[in-house]
Formats: C-alpha cells, sequence, structure tokens
C-alpha cells in the first residue's frame, strides 16, 4: 500500500524559505535513515508533497537525488520506492564504513578529543535498550557511527557518511531480530567511547576495526538469511 505523509507534516518548518529538493532530499533521507520508510516501501508523491507542502516537480527532483544515492528505485508504471539491498551491497557498504571511520579515528591527532555528541549517541542506545525500543538502539548506533565521523569536522566526510548509513538503515529493517542484531554492539560503543575519553586513540581504532568485521560478518549472515525468505512486500 502506497505510503502517505508519514507524518512529514512535522518537518515542514525545516524547510523554512529554503523549500529546494536539496531540503526535501534531505528530510527524506534522514526519515529512510531513521526507519519511517521502510525497504519496499512506494512513496506517494501526493502525501509526502503535500505534508511538505512542496510542488511535485521539486519532490520528483528530491527523488531523483535520492535515486542517484541509491536509497530510491523508480520502476516505471509503478513509481518510486525505497531500495531493497542486494547482499553484495550490504558488504560494499561496510568496506567503505571500514575505510572511513578507521581513517577518521586515526587522524584524530592529540587528546582531548570532542565527545559530547558521541557520549549522547551512547546514552541514547542504552535508553532505548532499557525500554525494549531495538528499532531506537538502532536509530541510536547510526547516530554514534555519524557523531564519529563529525570527529573528523569535514563536512565532505559527513555528506559521504550520511548517505552510506542511510543505506545501511535499509539493511537493518529487512533482519527479523533486531534484538540479536544490535544488543551486542551497545557495549562495544561505550567502550570506544571510554577508550576516547582516555586519550587512547590507537585502542579506540582496534576497536572500532574488530567492531565493524563483527559487525559485517553478523549483518551479511543475518540480511542473507532473511531475504532468501522472500522479497520484501510490494503495494
Amino acid at each position: 500500500m502506497a505510503t502517505t505523509g508519514g507524518g512529514l507534516a512535522d518537518d515542514r518548518a525545516l524547510l523554512g524559505r529554503t523549500s529546494t529538493a536539496e531540503r526535501v532530499a534531505d528530510i527524506l533521507r534522514t526519515r529512510i535513515a531513521e526507519g519511517y520508510f521502510p525497504p519496499g516501501t512506494r512513496l506517494s508523491e501526493d502525501g509526502i508533497g503535500g505534508a511538505l507542502g512542496v510542488s511535485r516537480n521539486t519532490l520528483r527532483e528530491a527523488f531523483r537525488l535520492l535515486t542517484h544515492e541509491r536509497l530510491l528505485v523508480h520502476e516505471l508504471n509503478r513509481g518510486v520506492f525505497v531500495r531493497v539491498l542486494a547482499v553484495d551491497d550490504v558488504v560494499d557498504i561496510y568496506r567503505i564504513r571500514q575505510l572511513v571511520e578507521c581513517a577518521v579515528v586515526h587522524d584524530l591527532g592529540d587528546p582531548p578529543f570532542p565527545l559530547d555528541g558521541l557520549a549522547a549517541a551512547v546514552t541514547e542506545g542504552e535508553h532505548h535498550a532499557r525500554a525494549g525500543d531495538w528499532r531506537g538502539v538502532a536509530t541510536a548506533n547510526i547516530h554514534f557511527h555519524r557523531e564519529l565521523v563529525a570527529l573528523a569536522g569535514s563536512e565532505r566526510t559527513d555528506e559521504l557518511m550520511r548517505g552510506v548509513l542511510a543505506e545501511l538503515r535499509l539493511a537493518f529493517h529487512v533482519v527479523d531480530d533486531p534484538h540479536a542484531l544490535h544488543e551486542p554492539y551497545l557495549a562495544r560503543n561505550r567502550e570506544i567511547l571510554d577508550a576516547l575519553r582516555a586519550g587512547e586513540r590507537t585502542a579506540a581504532e582496534r576497536l572500532l576495526a574488530d567492531y565493524l568485521d563483527d559487525s559485517r560478518a553478523r549483518l551479511v549472515e543475518a540480511y542473507a538469511r532473511s531475504v532468501a525468505d522472500g522479497p520484501a512486500p510490494r503495494p
């Protein structure tokens, strides 16, 4: 079934006076990354355009931008859908993450590091875990890795990882046991944070590299098993 506005009316204020396709794409990218539009979801031009108060042409340009980022796919005579990843896509996402995230930690320089955002993401994840909200834990984990990359102080790197992590979230939504997928990394996020707080950059880099290796193996196995059970439903 086609989605409606998905609560996007609340985001209309974010557009302000710069109601451009890029800003619309940024809002939709965030919504995809945070799980409001799961893989296989058909995006309704009328519902989303009405919720955000933007023209059909602006929305179509935003869709085009997100299709270029591999978050959406256009199917002839059917509409625009949130992309369903192949297993090879998940492997490639982790290859990029390993290159970028480990390089950021490696190049941090001398402590102390600005860790408030990272600490907030760790606390956020632990809060959701106590509440049994594993979707919330997944979102907090995405926030953790965004904040980690943000330590580089590079807008280009931030932009790259926003897209990569949004794609990663597409894989999360296909896996049928988010508790088992995300719970092991709560403690590991805190270990990385504690190492950075102690100024132990080399130890943090090693923890992160092991973390990403383990996460890739676990997610690829779970994702391959889930997609083997059948394709994401189509409306």
